[in-house]
């Protein structure tokens, strides 16, 4: 897989029905710029607002994995997600008018076909990858057993266990975008008889018909047509596990061995290796520079920005595309506001997260030249929320996402992490007028 980001060509479209809701769907994949990620957009709601596809917005993971934020929800993401993951769709939108895309025939392979026809280009900017430093493993209350060990390349192996160990199935592969076209996508969802009604009387898998799933019965398989693979429910399974670590949001160097893996365990295994990155990235001085887009050092910033001590809240910034900034801030117990906000009980104050949220936005606003010789005032901030202290010796990291833009108004959503964790956050408007 090349080392450089892509998304699509053109949008393309597929519509049918949902698996869980069983409603109408339209789902239209759209290009997206470079750091964009992986996102959905609710065309059918009011302001049809976007939802990143991370692992911070999951809410549920019973038979699916669904995502929300606020009361903006989508259903069933892993299909979708992971035939983007899988044929290495860096950046993309992903417009429907309902709540959970189509699920065609239960399995990848609609959404490849939809992909090749909006087509892949790579892009300028580098892609994130993460490598596995050190083996995370973690065993579920139901049984389910992930590991993931390093890697030279994103590798896979699955153990799937059906009731009273019927259909016990295994399969390992590499993952590229070859391999998942022709030995992953083509698997279908499946479901054990004696798991249907459960399911109805909790309101799922309302759309679900023999066209869109294998059920098994005792040991016999109904199917519209035999099984696609010997190991087609394993590799299902792998299916599900490459959608569900998408939300992670890297490229990931490392091998999976998963044993009677789920929506939940997968979930958590994402969540692992959020966390691996956080205490790497945690580690790294502002000096050293990551090689995710452009760069800024502290010299840099002061061309970009008025502040300066000792209100210049922005170190460095690793991070710089159209649409996305990520800045840094080191926080040291020289901080003059130390001296006298909480004596003896230092903690970074709440306004001064949300005044360097405001600079980043700031430096990402000026990126583009069409606002050279203005300045941008910050207008207003909702949703503020302060989550965890910030401590003397914690490294802020400040991201601020581009939202809106009309003219000389934009909207963008900031927060700032410490060793991966959200500390604050807050939607913020700036306005930009002559200097």
């Amino acid at each position: 897989m090349s080392s450089l980001q892509s998304t699509l060509v053109k949008s393309a479209s597929i519509s049918g029905s949902s698996l869980h809701t069983g409603e109408k769907v339209t789902l239209t994949l759209h290009p997206a710029p470079p750091g964009h990620g992986r996102k959905f957009k609710r065309k059918d709601l009011a302001d049809e607002p976007i939802i990143e596809a991370n692992i911070e917005h999951v809410k549920t993971v019973e038979r699916s994995t669904t995502i929300a934020e606020g009361s903006v929800k989508v259903h069933t993401v892993e299909h979708i997600l992971s035939a983007l993951a899988g044929l290495g769709v860096d950046n993309a939108l992903i417009e429907m008018d309902a709540n959970e895309p189509p699920i065609g025939d239960g399995s990848g392979q609609p959404y490849v076909e939809l992909i090749k026809k909006a087509g892949i280009v790579e892009q300028t900017a580098p892609r994130a990858e993460f490598h596995v430093s050190e083996p995370i493993f973690l065993e579920t209350k139901a049984g389910s057993i992930m590991t993931i060990v390093p890697d030279a390349a994103f590798r896979i192996s699955c153990t799937q266990v059906g009731p009273d160990g019927r259909f016990t199935q295994y399969y390992s592969t590499e993952i590229t975008p070859e391999i998942y076209e022709k030995e992953i996508a083509p698997a279908r969802t499946f479901v054990f008889y004696e798991d249907v009604k459960p399911l109805m009387d909790k309101g799922l898998i309302r759309g679900g018909s023999l066209e869109n799933a294998v059920v098994v019965r005792g040991e016999s398989v109904l199917s519209k047509e035999p099984l696609r693979f010997r190991e087609e429910f394993a590799r299902h399974k792998i299916l599900d596990i490459i959608g569900d670590l998408a939300l992670f949001g890297r490229s990931i160097k490392g091998h999976v061995i998963a044993i009677k893996p789920g929506h939940g365990a997968n979930t958590d295994l994402a969540r692992a290796l959020s966390r691996q990155l956080a205490r790497k990235m945690a580690l790294v001085p502002p000096s050293v520079t990551p090689k995710d887009g452009d760069v800024l050092d502290v010299k840099d910033v002061m061309k970009v920005l008025p502040h300066r001590y000792p209100f210049l809240m922005v170190d460095r910034v690793v991070q710089l595309s159209e649409s996305m900034c990520t800045g840094i801030k080191s926080v040291t117990i020289n901080e003059p506001y130390f001296q006298g906000h909480f004596p003896g009980h230092p903690i970074m104050p709440g306004v001064l997260q949300l005044e360097a949220m405001a600079q980043v936005g700031s430096i990402l606003l000026f990126k583009n030249a069409n606002v050279a010789g203005k300045i941008g005032y910050f207008m207003s901030a909702d949703g503020v929320k302060f989550r965890k202290p910030v401590m003397p010796g914690d490294t802020l990291f400040i991201e601020v996402e581009v939202l809106q833009k009309k003219r000389v108004i934009v909207k963008a959503r900031g927060r700032c992490l410490v060793n991966g964790e959200v500390v604050s956050e807050a939607e913020m408007m700036f306005g930009i007028v002559d200097s």
